[in-house]
């Protein structure tokens, strides 16, 4: 089975566009977004978390900047809002067969987006994340990411987002994924992207599961990235069976 590795994907915890310097400038988060050049991007943190939760993004602006499409929710927590529970998921040249909002279990209102998408004719199931602040909470979202992964097609799997963890040992709130892992040997990486301005914790994940394995995981550190969240985004490259062998 030879792979195709000519994707790039990325996770970005946007912080609402309020950056480093305590200023508010979607702009400067587009082109941060532009500068990471990817073709599947998970955003957290896409919308105000009170009142009428609308998003802080422009969508043309987007659009226009970067050539992403954002995938559309039906289901949203508010008229203005762009994704579900801040989780926006961004695709270029993608068709997206279906796409769901889901809630994840825990103490703090957390969401996911788990989308069956085909990228240059390649079947792939995304899931774009934001798990909780609580160890027992990321537990129970890690378990029902978990099963999310075993249904479907079999179709390779991609899980990103920012997960809040950073341990990597017996004591990792993601020790339910593992199994997940196994399959893949690179996917298991981690860097670190937080804080921006001086990253030392990995809260920020991109897992491959199910023959989508990930390799040269890195931080994107620019100077504008290190002002417009105070997460720094990560990147890395996909790689994908072949059309005939990717689902069985």
């Amino acid at each position: 089975m030879r792979p195709m590795s000519d994707l790039i994907v990325s996770s970005y915890n946007i912080h609402k566009a309020v950056g480093t310097d305590m200023r508010r400038d979607p702009a400067r988060t587009v082109q941060v977004i532009r500068e990471i050049g990817a073709d599947i991007v998970a955003l957290q943190e896409v919308d105000r978390r009170f009142g009428d939760r609308r998003g802080v993004l422009d969508p043309d602006m987007l659009r226009h900047d970067t050539g992403l499409v954002p995938v559309a929710l039906t289901d949203r927590l508010g008229a203005r809002a762009h994704g579900w529970h801040g989780n926006l998921l961004l695709l270029r040249g993608a068709e997206v067969e279906e796409a769901r909002a889901v809630t994840l279990p825990g103490l703090e209102p957390r969401g996911a987006i788990i989308a069956d998408i085909r990228i240059n004719d390649q079947p792939l199931r995304v899931i774009a994340a934001h798990l909780g602040l609580l160890h027992q909470s990321r537990l129970l979202q890690a378990r029902f990411l978990s099963k999310a992964i075993e249904e479907g097609d079999g179709r390779p799997t991609l899980v990103m987002g920012d997960f809040n963890e950073w341990r990597l040992g017996a004591g990792c709130s993601l020790m339910p994924l593992r199994r997940e892992l196994r399959a893949v040997k690179r996917s298991a990486q981690t860097i670190a992207s937080f804080p921006a301005q001086m990253p030392v914790l990995p809260l920020d994940r991109i897992i491959g599961c199910r023959r989508a394995e990930i390799g040269d995981l890195r931080a994107h550190d620019s100077i504008l990235a290190r002002k417009a969240s105070d997460h720094l985004p990560i990147r890395a490259a996909l790689n994908l069976p072949r059309a005939q062998s990717a689902v069985m």
